[in-house]
């Protein structure tokens, strides 16, 4: 609770312990009512229910099929396509290509797909096509905007929180009703890459530096500590061990994907409140986010390369491509290969070191 999930003391407001149990507060205020989570004798515990599997509950696998039985959805980041500008998540150099972090999702999704399947996961697509999950669009959730806002915002103020509540929230909602109510997965990844400030979209800012790290859930502050909501998913992941699996499957990718990319860790500001490190994991932070939040199950959030970076920015351009090619004065693979295959290596080196039974 205090080395992972929080970053301040409000818990202490609304969770009393003691040595038999926690008092914890149900609402958002204390009038709301008091669940008593009683602590087990040793030998006692009861399990968290949840429809995951931990790598030590999965059973032995063959040698060349370490994800057999592995129930995993892939969740491409963003929506992209013509709603790419919309979500911020679109730039473009000159007469280049346009940067689009959506459709550069859905493409490693793809090529990450065939290749878990053949190590023997059983795979899905949160989403397969450049459109959102959801069915709500913004103009359905003005009235909501409208309720969020403020009596000065214009118009155009208005239509632009609805287009947040959108692409923010209705879809990473509706993406996780799927994930818990349908596809029930082990293990969910979402990919992303990422980006630093870059200004105008249509002049945008490249900078020099490229990095890597993955996001797990955790990091909860003092204000999202004190809404139940946020509460009750904090504690639903503590009780159900979520983070110990995202540590031990993150910090195996973590280590493939530096090794394939070179990619060095990004490092946080020491005054961000809302990240905390991984201990003795510099590739991995936890953080409170909607998605590796409302996600019933263990999540990695792949945040790698900069997408307006001067040394991943030129791969980007050059496309998908198979075997290597000179950029930057050197041979690279296609930058979605290279993240898919990286992804999969981490992924394979995880679970042969834990299921694959030699007869040794």
């Amino acid at each position: 609770l205090t080395t992972v999930f929080t970053t301040g003391s409000a818990w202490e407001t609304c969770i009393a312990l003691d040595d038999s149990g926690a008092d914890i507060q149900m609402g958002n205020t204390p009038d709301e009512g008091i669940f008593r989570l009683r602590f087990a004798t040793s030998g006692q515990e009861v399990k968290a229910p949840r429809h995951w599997r931990s790598t030590a509950e999965l059973p032995a696998a063959p040698e060349d099929k370490p994800l057999q039985g592995l129930r995993i959805a892939i969740d491409p980041g963003h929506i992209g396509g013509a709603w790419a500008k919309m979500e911020e998540r679109w730039f473009i150099v000159g007469d280049g290509t346009p940067v689009c972090e959506g459709d550069m999702t859905l493409q490693v999704a793809n090529l990450l797909k065939p290749r878990l399947e053949a190590l023997g996961a059983t795979v899905s697509l949160v989403r397969n096509k450049a459109e959102p999950v959801t069915t709500a669009r913004p103009d359905s959730l003005r009235t909501l905007a409208q309720d969020s806002g403020t009596p000065e915002d214009s118009p155009a103020a208005l239509q632009r929180l609805a287009e947040r509540v959108f692409y923010r929230t209705a879809e990473v909602r509706a993406r996780a009703e799927l994930v818990n109510n349908t596809l029930k997965p082990d293990l969910v990844l979402c990919l992303h890459f990422n980006a630093e400030a870059w200004g105008d979209p249509n002049q945008p800012t490249l900078i020099d530096r490229t990095h890597l790290h993955l996001l797990l859930n955790g990091a909860y502050n003092d204000e999202e500590v004190r809404l139940a909501d946020q509460r009750f998913a904090l504690l639903k992941k503590l009780l159900q061990r979520t983070h110990e699996e995202e540590v031990i499957v993150g910090s195996a990718v973590a280590g493939r994907f530096a090794e394939a990319s070179g990619l060095p860790p990004y490092q946080y500001s020491r005054e961000s409140l809302n990240v905390r490190p991984v201990t003795d994991q510099p590739y991995l932070w936890v953080r409170n986010l909607l998605a590796n939040r409302l996600y019933d199950c263990p999540v990695i959030f792949m945040e790698p390369y900069v997408m307006n970076s001067t040394i991943d920015y030129p791969r980007i351009q050059a496309g998908d491509y198979e075997g290597l090619r000179e950029i930057g004065g050197k041979p690279q693979p296609s930058i979605f290969r290279e993240y898919a295959e990286a992804l999969a290596a981490g992924l394979a080196t995880h679970y042969s070191l834990t299921r694959v039974r030699t007869n040794e």
